[in-house]
């Protein structure tokens, strides 16, 4: 991803803003031309998703909250596989605290041989999708590996990172 979604928004409202202050120096035909491209760049401006797929839904907590893989970022590496994640919580997380987020990017690490876990990186996110103001994250390292719980959130992220037992 080249840009945020806050960076390509402050692109095109940066470019907008200097055709306004043309309009009164040009022509009427070309000033309509100019407004119409400026509604145009703005409209366009969209969020920017990566490729996310949700887990199987046997392994997802309905009610709660939605996890997805990047398929694209997955990383195997003899018995370690590393992938990034996301959480995408159906109601705003973190209490009354002023840390409070709607979604999470994970980046988590999977021994393939000894069914465990281990979380890398996290960044919460105010909106959701990952997107919005990042909340709180960047760099947490736990460093310690987890038992992978049968059937639980992370059994379906080991079975996409490692393969099926």
């Amino acid at each position: 991803m080249l840009f945020s979604h806050d960076c390509r928004y402050a692109v095109v409202l940066s470019s907008v803003t200097h055709m306004i202050g043309l309009l009164p120096k040009l022509p009427l035909a070309c000033c309509s031309r100019l407004c119409l491209l400026a509604a145009v760049l703005v409209l366009s401006v969209g969020p920017v998703y990566a490729d996310w797929a949700a887990i199987e839904p046997k392994y997802q907590t309905p009610g709660l909250q939605t996890v997805y893989i990047d398929s694209t970022t997955i990383r195997r590496e003899g018995n370690l596989t590393t992938m990034k994640i996301l959480v995408d919580w159906k109601w705003m997380q973190g209490s009354r605290s002023p840390r409070r987020f709607l979604s999470t990017k994970i980046t988590k690490q999977f021994d393939c041989a000894e069914k465990r876990f281990r979380t890398l990186a996290s960044t919460d996110y105010y909106g959701h999708m990952g997107t919005g103001m990042t909340v709180y994250g960047e760099g947490y390292t736990s460093g310690h590996w987890v038992a992978l719980e049968p059937e639980g959130v992370n059994q379906g992220l080991w079975e996409a990172a490692c393969g099926r037992p």
